[in-house]
């Protein structure tokens, strides 16, 4: 079906695809409770004798007055036990004398609250998970906390970004003195390249939410010339991802037309949609915690003028010479190159830039219009965990499991110093995700359209 994207009809299409995403809805789909504990035991074997590791779970955020935000699950604690409720902490001990311990603290059942906020696990839910060794109620925590903590060799922590908890443990932990841990490390030093290798159930949610996105992306378009604002046109996008099952949004959407689409991060999108100019889609599904991020630029009225057409085609280039090069083994920063020699050569051409090639990249004076990396590894998090280098300080070389974004891009602001008006308000920006794999990558997002062609067809 996928392979068939832009030759079957737009409306037998995207039924199609309904049918086929409501039809894919089944929990094999999910991460299962056994990939959860081997994740675990694999920390567990990075752990020296006598460490412990506590994860805490998100905490929930007040909106306004007695409103708080939709809850999500902080991303490591979901990695390591599958648990979205809030109000928990995992244990991970790993005692002196080997034997180890994995211990859930997580909300008790309240009959009186389910009624109001719903079904609650407990500590008996926790223990129905594999590889949970006990369970207790989170009340019991801070009575218990000593028996994991107090003589610990290291105390390998994750917060979750609960300020009030960090607070109370660094006060207990102050007040232990000699039997506090003696080195506190911080989980996401090995977390973080535990989750840069994405299994293939992970690569299977990422692909869903990959596909959601795109399907939605194809059916706003078809819509768009009816279409007077930019919010209408994130209502689209969004409906579809809803409507398909995607469970939240990976990030804010971004949706700027004309003068906004050369704002990077433009999250506003309430303006009027510029019927002559081009939009910059920048949005993402979440699917079972994992994210899409997928840009794709299209022109509101249907059609690319010579200029928008002229820009679009050169970041084209340089989007499909960024993905050429990915492949075991290389600088995950190579792609980021090519594209800025890609854009920067397309530049001089158009006369946007005057020069030597090699001497504006080495003065970055394609900045000016490309300012912005090429890459970020996508997962559980759309700007995903992993950072730039491995712990020794090297950069990371791409390895099959990893996936990133591939986003060249040319934002031309209005009033730009020494720039032919015909240029002004023209912002592209191409996006696709992108799996390494043994014999050199996956284009997950692929079957999105984005040449020039196959973008007019969809929206004629």
């Amino acid at each position: 079906m996928r392979t068939l994207l832009v030759r079957l009809p737009l409306v037998i299409f995207l039924a199609a695809c309904s049918y086929g995403r409501f039809n894919n809805q089944s929990p094999a789909d999910n991460i299962t409770s056994d990939e959860f504990a081997t994740r675990r035991q694999q920390i567990l074997e990075k752990m020296s004798l006598g460490d412990v590791a506590l994860f805490h779970s998100s905490p929930t955020v007040n909106r306004n007055d007695d409103v708080d935000y939709p809850y999500r699950q902080e991303s490591d604690f979901y990695y390591l036990t599958g648990w979205e409720e809030p109000e928990a902490i995992l244990i991970l001990q790993k005692q002196k004398s080997g034997e180890t311990n994995t211990v859930l603290f997580v909300r008790p059942r309240n009959p009186h609250m389910e009624i109001w906020t719903g079904f609650r696990q407990g500590p008996a839910g926790a223990m129905a998970l594999d590889g949970i060794d006990t369970a207790f109620a989170i009340g019991d925590f801070h009575d218990m906390r000593g028996k994991f903590l107090y003589g610990a060799a290291k105390l390998i922590l994750s917060d979750g970004g609960d300020k009030v908890f960090r607070a109370d443990l660094d006060e207990w932990l102050a007040n232990a003195g000699n039997y506090a841990p003696a080195v506190i490390q911080r989980a996401n030093t090995i977390t973080a390249p535990m989750r840069l290798i994405k299994s293939d159930t992970e690569v299977t949610l990422l692909q869903e939410a990959i596909d959601i996105t795109g399907t939605s992306l194809i059916d706003a378009w078809a819509k768009l010339k009816n279409l007077d604002y930019e919010w209408q046109l994130a209502a689209e996008v969004e409906y579809g991802f809803k409507k398909q099952g995607a469970q939240r949004l990976g990030f804010p959407s971004i949706v700027g037309s004309g003068k906004n689409s050369t704002i990077l991060h433009y999250e506003t999108n309430r303006d009027p949609l510029d019927k002559s100019g081009l939009v910059v889609m920048d949005v993402g599904a979440e699917y079972h915690y994992y994210t899409a991020d997928v840009t794709r630029t299209v022109p509101v009225d249907g059609t690319f003028s010579p200029e928008q057409r002229a820009i679009y085609e050169l970041v084209l280039k340089a989007n499909r010479a960024a993905i050429d090069a990915v492949k075991p083994g290389i600088n995950w920063r190579e792609p980021h190159n090519i594209a800025v020699r890609v854009i920067t050569e397309g530049l001089v051409e158009l006369g946007l830039l005057e020069g030597e090639v090699d001497t504006l990249i080495a003065k970055n004076k394609y900045r000016k219009f490309f300012m912005h990396g090429t890459s970020h590894w996508l997962g559980l998090d759309v700007h995903d965990v992993g950072g730039h280098h491995q712990a020794d300080g090297s950069p990371w070389e791409l390895q099959p499991g990893m996936v990133l974004t591939i986003e060249p891009g040319i934002y031309i602001r209005d009033g730009l110093e020494s720039v032919d008006p015909k240029w002004y308000n023209i912002g592209v920006r191409i996006e696709d995700d992108v799996l390494v794999t043994k014999s050199g990558h996956k284009v997950l997002s692929g079957d999105i359209p984005k040449t020039v062609k196959a973008i007019e067809q969809v929206m004629r």
